[in-house]
């Protein structure tokens, strides 16, 4: 009787190339965050009003997004939740609206569990996974 040792497959180049682009992209929102969070920090209020750091904020994590679907790599729903709760509360304190958070909060949360089943199996298709219905 003997063991066999259960084969262990080895990502692809383009696994390992998508890993290594999504470590830059990674790496490059949070260099612009950092940028953005200083100038907010160094700058006059006069210049840059109530809100306008959270709409740059929201902006980096819905572009970080945006840019891993268009490299069908994985998009972080966490992040794309967060980026849109930062861009609709930046633009009601720019706007001086006093926005419901919660309430706004539940049906992004809602519309994420909705649309989140459509983007993962577009990624199985593009990945050449078979989708069963």
């Amino acid at each position: 009787m003997t063991m066999t040792q259960p084969e262990t497959t080895q990502p692809s180049a383009q696994d390992v190339w998508k890993q290594q682009l999504n470590k830059r992209l990674e790496t490059i929102a949070w260099g612009l965050f950092l940028i953005s969070f200083g100038l907010v920090s160094l700058l006059p209020d006069r210049l840059f009003p109530d809100g306008l750091g959270l709409i740059g904020v929201g902006l980096i994590m819905i572009g970080l997004n945006v840019v891993r679907y268009f490299y069908q790599i994985k998009v972080s729903g966490f992040t794309l939740v967060l980026g849109s709760i930062a861009v609709l509360i930046g633009i009601s304190n720019l706007l001086g609206v006093d926005l419901p958070v919660f309430a706004i909060l539940l049906i992004l949360i809602g519309v994420y569990l909705i649309v989140r089943p459509i983007f993962e199996r577009s990624q199985q298709a593009s990945e050449g996974h078979t989708i069963h219905r």
